[in-house]
């Protein structure tokens, strides 16, 4: 059996509305633990579009993915979370007084109240077929601060939008960017395909990555024409590998939760159907249900304070004004 957290609250979805779910659970005065099956914070705007402008955040006219997530991080940490990342929440047992969460890495969360705010699901990223014995070493899925790849020289693969973005955010970064995807054609926005077209990224098609070498971290890539003769070696310090992600609901529909087609039902107080477990953000559904971040935010605001008196019957559903808090 791995190791036992006790906590106030169990919080299984470190995106947008985990991160402030988290937060507030602080306010309250609870303690938190945040689970999530990604290796960073932030959810699918971390993975995706961190680069990416983000304009319909209230009083922010506009920003940076992860310069919200840095933020809401930021906010998170005055609750003091205990973080488990990499690891996804795979069991869910409820008793009278308590949840019992437990993860596939062997951590069992015992908390008064669960709030699910996993987005679409459990959600990783798939593999690049070779090197794996590389990640953490040159091999990485996401970059959450592109400044780590400052002066490298970097192979992105894929052929999407979280591949394309990339590659132009690293451009003005790395001292060479190489796109490497198997197809002639993008799956990306047009727009952001005709500004790959006019950067400097060199653009290798259709090719894939048949090999990865160096003797401690990555020094070079080999690529291998798709239909054809041609292979290249490419130097490369750094693999970006954006070859999209896959999202799994299983686990919670084996928990015995009310699904809505691949949504949590919730009511008006963000309960599901399961004694001292709440949902927010984009995983729940309600009649009117609008799946937007600013929405996810005001959900989980809900969730935590309806489910204060479970944690503490002292604690009301009303929490006051933050501008009083010492």
């Amino acid at each position: 059996m791995g190791e036992l957290h006790e906590v106030d609250l169990a919080i299984v979805g470190a995106g947008p509305a985990g991160l402030y779910a988290t937060y507030y659970a602080g306010f309250r005065g609870m303690s938190v633990a945040v689970i999530d099956s990604l290796p960073e914070p932030g959810g699918q705007i971390a993975a995706l579009y961190p680069e990416k402008a983000i304009y319909d955040i209230a009083g922010l006219p506009s920003v940076r993915g992860q310069e919200l997530v840095d933020a809401l991080l930021a906010q998170a940490a005055t609750a003091k979370p205990t973080f488990l990342l990499g690891e996804s929440a795979v069991d869910l047992t409820c008793a009278e007084d308590h949840v019992l969460v437990g993860t596939d890495a062997g951590t069992q969360v015992r908390a008064k109240a669960v709030l699910l705010t996993a987005g679409i699901g459990t959600f990783t990223p798939r593999e690049l077929p070779v090197g794996s014995d590389y990640l953490g070493r040159g091999l990485r899925y996401f970059v959450p601060r592109l400044d780590e790849l400052a002066g490298q020289e970097v192979v992105v693969v894929g052929g999407g939008d979280s591949a394309v973005d990339w590659a132009l955010a690293l451009e003005p970064h790395a001292r060479s960017v190489t796109l490497v995807h198997r197809r002639p054609q993008f799956r990306a926005h047009e727009h952001s395909v005709a500004q790959l077209e006019s950067s400097t990224v060199r653009v290798v098609t259709p090719y894939e990555v048949c090999g990865i070498a160096g003797e401690e971290n990555v020094t070079s890539v080999t690529i291998a024409e798709v239909r054809g003769e041609g292979r290249e070696e490419l130097p490369a310090q750094a693999v970006v590998a954006a070859l999209g992600f896959i999202a799994d609901l299983s686990a919670m529909e084996r928990w015995g939760l009310e699904m809505h087609r691949r949504y949590v039902a919730v009511d008006r107080s963000m309960r599901t159907n399961l004694p001292r477990v709440f949902a927010a953000g984009d995983i729940t559904d309600y009649e009117g249900k609008v799946r937007l971040i600013s929405v996810g935010f005001g959900e989980a605001a809900a969730a935590v304070n309806n489910l204060a008196p479970l944690v503490n019957p002292a604690l009301g559903t009303v929490p006051g004004h933050s501008s009083d808090a010492a």
